[in-house]
């Protein structure tokens, strides 16, 4: 399978380095705490073309960290996971030697949402010596490594979202019933196009994708899963190695991301903030 490598651009205020042919790329030359216009647009123009872009050295408080993401958009408040109290923007992503958690797995978050994330501001606070990578894929190639009978196949069809199989699973059932009322399933495309770049991607992800619309349960599962697929294959990826006050800023809507769990008996701490974003067409 070739992959055919971004094109490199050139920019006057910033330094943009790819990781890989495919996707992501670390940005040089920035602090963050005071980037004009100017920067930030270029940082927008690189975005869009890298999908996920990596900072170094970027000691922003949490108010900082806010009003950087800001800057990119409207800022969401996460229906399910714990914030920080003085800025209910940011939500705390942590495992400890006592209690281990990670996204182990690949997904786009909170697609459950009518207009889910437009994309995220992840902050490194605390870092384990080794391990805990996280790796991005992206969701364009995978749409365009389908064979033309799955993308025919898939044309047009849309997908069932929903909280239940993650956030659900601990939920009491009174907790239940009030987060269904509040936040119902939703149907989104199987292909999104990118609001800005037109670009074609694909939107299901195992955490949050229930069954496709119109589809027998078994028929949409087996569909579902080669659809998954798409996001583990190597050639679509980068992967991140953390460092305290690294940034990482992604595209939810033609990405998906995974947290590796290598680091069991150290701690991580990350924080985020979460842009709002459109309904999917």
């Amino acid at each position: 399978m070739r992959v055919d490598s971004v094109v490199a651009k050139e920019y006057n205020r910033i330094t943009v380095a790819p990781l890989t042919g495919s996707i992501g790329a670390e940005i040089r030359g920035v602090d963050l705490r005071d980037a004009d216009d100017e920067v930030i647009a270029e940082i927008q123009d690189a975005w869009l073309q890298h999908k996920v872009l990596f900072f170094r050295n970027q000691n922003l408080t949490q108010a900082q960290h806010v009003a950087y993401g800001r800057r990119l958009g409207q800022l969401e408040i996460h229906p399910f996971v714990r914030s920080v109290e003085a800025h209910p923007e940011i939500i705390v992503l942590e495992s400890t030697p006592e209690k281990f958690s990670a996204a182990e797995f690949w997904h786009s978050d909170v697609t459950f949402r009518p207009d889910p994330p437009l994309g995220s501001v992840l902050f490194g606070r605390c870092i384990p010596e080794h391990g805990g990578d996280t790796l991005w894929a992206n969701m364009e190639l995978a749409y365009e490594g389908l064979t033309d009978e799955i993308k025919e196949q898939i044309d047009g069809c849309r997908a069932i979202h929903s909280y239940l199989k993650t956030f659900g699973k601990t939920m009491s059932p009174e907790q239940r019933e009030k987060a269904e009322a509040e936040h119902p399933d939703q149907s989104h495309p199987i292909v999104r196009t990118h609001p800005v770049t037109g670009a074609k991607s694909l939107f299901v992800n195992r955490p949050f994708t229930l069954t496709i619309e119109d589809m027998e349960r078994a028929e949409a599962r087996a569909l579902l899963e080669k659809l998954w697929h798409q996001a583990e294959i190597p050639e679509f990826q980068c992967r991140f190695r953390w460092q305290p006050n690294s940034i990482a800023q992604w595209d939810n809507r033609c990405t998906q991301h995974y947290a590796v769990p290598d680091y069991g008996g150290h701690s991580r701490r990350v924080e985020r903030v979460t842009l709002i974003g459109t309904r999917p067409e």
